[in-house]
């Protein structure tokens, strides 16, 4: 029996590592394809806005595709879902302009966010406040002022997550700064900029995973070809810092696997990775700590 609505953050407490579906571009954002993919082998589904489209009415109909092909074969209500926001992390002048766009995903029903080129603590902290009503108090004064979420989107979303919109006020919030939250937000710290201040970054009260972003990470120190592991000193370095805040700042740290590396990742504290196109990885991560599915 489901602890949780966010199937992602009830594993996470159980000290489970996550896999994930999905890209950075290419979402088929349909009710039929969010009907097909209620039953996914995923722990959650990524949807990339960041270059992919941004497109709210296809989103709120696959939340609705979800919720109309559940429940999950793990008896949740529809599998978590995680949007890569347009807006990058640039400065907190940037988010506060673009909330619009974290207001709007949230109103679909979604569970989690993540911020691109997280670049600066003053740009995560209005991340996170963004996403929280103005009512919480969780953290306000220890990192954090008054949420800047508005109310009415919860007209929409509460249906999406099965409850009514007085638990969607208590529940739509960060996880863990609120331990009673289903909000996962993530960062990614992808660029020479971003990863000198990932110390500070990470330890804004409200996000509970981050990762490196190779890929920016390789362009930022003047690669034009996608890196591959094993990568030069200053990427094994710039993934190694990330790492280390991250586990100081007890964040769940994203990274790549591999069939062929998953159990030293894993034994490492990697956290959470895409599991495959078929969901290979996912498979022998979860063969690796011995986990049961469907749960």
């Amino acid at each position: 029996m489901p602890k949780r609505i966010n199937r992602a953050i009830e594993l996470l407490e159980q000290g489970q590592p996550l896999y994930y579906t999905g890209g950075h571009t290419g979402a088929e954002l349909s009710y039929e394809s969010g009907k097909a993919m209620a039953k996914t082998w995923a722990d959650y589904i990524n949807i990339g806005m960041e270059h992919g489209t941004f497109n709210l009415a296809g989103l709120g109909e696959f939340m609705r595709g979800l919720v109309d092909g559940g429940p999950t074969n793990s008896g949740h209500r529809t599998p978590a879902v995680v949007v890569e926001l347009p807006v990058d992390g640039a400065s907190e002048e940037v988010i506060r302009a673009n909330a619009w766009q974290i207001r709007q995903i949230l109103a679909k029903g979604v569970h989690g966010l993540l911020l691109c080129h997280a670049e600066t603590p003053g740009a995560v902290k209005a991340f996170v406040e963004t996403c929280r009503f103005a009512f919480q108090t969780i953290g306000v004064g220890k990192g954090l002022s008054d949420g800047r979420r508005g109310r009415a989107g919860e007209g929409t979303a509460a249906p999406i997550w099965g409850i009514s919109i007085e638990d969607y006020f208590d529940l739509a919030d960060p996880w863990p700064l609120n331990p009673k939250g289903e909000l996962m937000l993530g960062l990614k710290i992808e660029n020479r900029r971003a990863l000198s201040n990932v110390e500070l970054s990470t330890r804004v009260p409200g996000i509970a995973f981050a990762e490196w972003g190779p890929g920016d990470m390789s362009h930022s120190f003047g690669y034009k070809t996608l890196l591959r592991d094993p990568y030069p000193p200053e990427l094994v370095e710039a993934r190694s810092r990330v790492f280390a805040a991250c586990k100081a700042a007890g964040l769940a740290f994203l990274d790549g696997m591999t069939v062929q590396n998953v159990a030293q990742k894993i034994a490492e504290g990697v956290r959470i990775s895409g599991g495959g196109n078929n969901g290979e990885v996912a498979k022998a991560g979860r063969a690796n700590t011995k986990r049961k599915m469907p749960v």
